[in-house]
């Protein structure tokens, strides 16, 4: 009997944010907004790269995956939020929150393996400018993006393998608009050392060595522009990486401030899960934007793009 009062928990309630009609309303309209943002801009990045030959580089090439990576996180998370928000809470079976916790954490991997192939990208261009075209070849650029994509679609499976073992009993009320790993942890009634000891040592290949290549990078790059003795030179070689900088900052920062800094008494759930909507809503619509207007070709390719339709349509 007891064991069977285990297993009975089949699914969750998730509360969303709970406030008042007109705060909901406000909320669930702007988010809406950042949604279709978020997909539009993403989809134009990912068909101008394809589509315009002046973008076929292996920057803009690993933009598009970004931008596809984006649009993954997005329509995982934001959604069934918005279902939530407009409904004052919602509920999700149990193996539809380890699927969308599944897809949350392959999105997160591919942004953390994708900005650091994107550094090391910039750090051959700007650090070796002559061998550029030699080392980052069409081939090379496609065999780095498989990769990103089976490592983020495998490496996170043990540790989903892990979260389907344990046992959840009441309540399954989720203070929060998704399936985190936190409140899965929190409201086990099984042991949930193996399943935080593999998060902990999935770190090192997911987020450490990651962030160690992005660091590595950027040391070399800021230690070789300052080397250039022209100002106008220093000034090119930094736009040629400062978009993605950017990125970087926003994206590392969002993640750090919810699962790394220490919460603070201070800090209550309705704040941690603002921080959360940082990376799930803001991050991917920034991206394209950054990108777009922060970007001379993208904006070019654009042009192009527009009047052909025009005068393709409109003789």
């Amino acid at each position: 009997m007891q064991e069977n009062n285990l297993t009975v928990v089949t699914e969750f309630y998730l509360l969303g944010f709970q406030s008042s009609q007109l705060s909901r309303s406000f909320l669930f309209c702007l988010l809406l907004l950042f949604f279709c943002g978020t997909i539009c801009g993403n989809f134009l990045i990912i068909i101008l790269v394809y589509t315009n030959k002046n973008l076929h580089t292996p920057m803009y090439f690993f933009i598009s995956h970004l931008s596809i990576s984006d649009i993954l996180l997005t329509t995982d998370i934001v959604p069934n939020m918005l279902y939530i928000i407009l409904n004052n809470g919602g509920t999700i079976t149990f193996i539809g929150c380890v699927i969308q916790f599944y897809f949350f954490c392959v999105s997160e991997t591919l942004q953390c393996l994708l900005l650091a192939v994107m550094s090391y990208d910039r750090y051959v261009a700007i650090c070796n400018p002559l061998r550029y075209a030699s080392i980052m070849t069409w081939n090379h650029c496609v065999k780095l993006a498989i990769m990103c994509w089976l490592v983020g679609f495998t490496i996170i499976l043990s540790d989903i393998i892990s979260v389907t073992k344990l046992k959840s009993c009441g309540p399954n009320v989720i203070d929060h608009f998704f399936c985190d790993l936190v409140p899965l942890l929190t409201m086990s009634c099984s042991d949930t050392f193996i399943a935080q000891l593999k998060i902990y040592l999935l770190t090192f290949p997911v987020a450490i060595i990651p962030s160690i290549i992005i660091i590595t990078s950027y040391v070399n790059i800021v230690s070789t522009i300052l080397r250039i003795p022209s100002s106008t030179g220093r000034q090119k070689a930094f736009s040629t990486c400062s978009s993605h900088l950017i990125v970087v900052s926003i994206f590392y920062l969002s993640l750090l401030s919810v699962y790394v800094f220490p919460k603070r008494g201070g800090q209550t759930l309705t704040i941690s899960k603002i921080l959360s909507l940082l990376y799930t809503v803001f991050t991917p619509f920034i991206n394209p934007i950054i990108y777009s207007l922060r970007n001379k070709d993208i904006k070019r390719a654009l042009k192009e793009t527009i009047w052909k339709y025009y005068f393709s349509n409109f003789p």
